[in-house]
């Protein structure tokens, strides 16, 4: 089991928001895994708790054997370096060409410059970009943004991706492409968690999903998305 959360719940108290409220998931290694619901319903809070980006109110969430409220700051750094990262908006730097966006994600680790200019080139073949370094984001279309985006989520090797709606600004041919590039990933064995709204594609894919409602978990099953 990769990721575990036991009685999660999350709460806003200023707003008054119960965004999560009693969620108990299991993952395991090597599984893609819809989060879907309407919006406001809990997704991106989901996300957000799994990359220790926020702290639940109550409950347990383990993600790869570590207990993510016992993190110290240097160990959330110890912990990023085995997950990725992807949002809807790419949040590329607009003033770094796509070279330096990926190479970033080994930078912020301290790889060796060498090895960065190893793997770089080779991760970004592998989204289909190779000939695309030296370009920076205003010169590429939405779906190669998100494509740089995804490079630099798996540039580290990580264990799990998490996707915020990587689709959602994508129109439905790009979005197709992206989702074929993330299957192939979770075929070599990253374990996968994309949260989205889009139907089409969930009912698609045919894979696990994870339906939430006002912050509940009203479903668990395998296949599309029957709600």
């Amino acid at each position: 089991m990769i990721i575990q959360m036991v009685n999660v719940c999350k709460e806003y108290p200023k707003q008054q928001v119960t965004a999560l409220k009693d969620i108990n998931i299991n993952v395991e290694k090597g599984e893609f895994v819809f989060l879907t619901g309407k919006s406001g319903a809990g997704k991106s809070t989901m996300i957000s708790l799994l990359f220790r980006e926020e702290l639940p109110t109550n409950g347990q969430i383990v993600v790869a054997g570590r207990s993510l409220s016992r993190l110290s700051n240097k160990e959330i750094t110890v912990f990023r370096r085995n997950v990725g990262m992807v949002f809807q908006d790419s949040r590329l730097m607009a003033d770094k060409t796509v070279f330096e966006n990926v190479a970033f994600a080994m930078k912020v680790i301290e790889r060796p410059w060498a090895q960065i200019c190893e793997e770089v080139p080779k991760v970004l073949e592998r989204v289909g970009l190779k000939n695309r370094e030296k370009h920076f984001p205003h010169q590429l279309s939405g779906g190669e943004q998100q494509r740089v985006a995804v490079a630099r989520a798996i540039i580290n090797k990580p264990l799990i991706v998490f996707a915020d709606e990587p689709t959602g600004d994508l129109d439905p041919d790009t979005s197709r492409e992206l989702m074929g590039l993330l299957q192939e990933i979770n075929a070599a064995g990253t374990t996968i968690i994309m949260a989205t709204h889009d139907k089409e594609i969930v009912n698609r894919m045919q894979r696990r999903v994870l339906v939430l409602q006002h912050g509940q978990l009203v479903d668990d099953q395998v296949g599309g998305w029957l709600l």
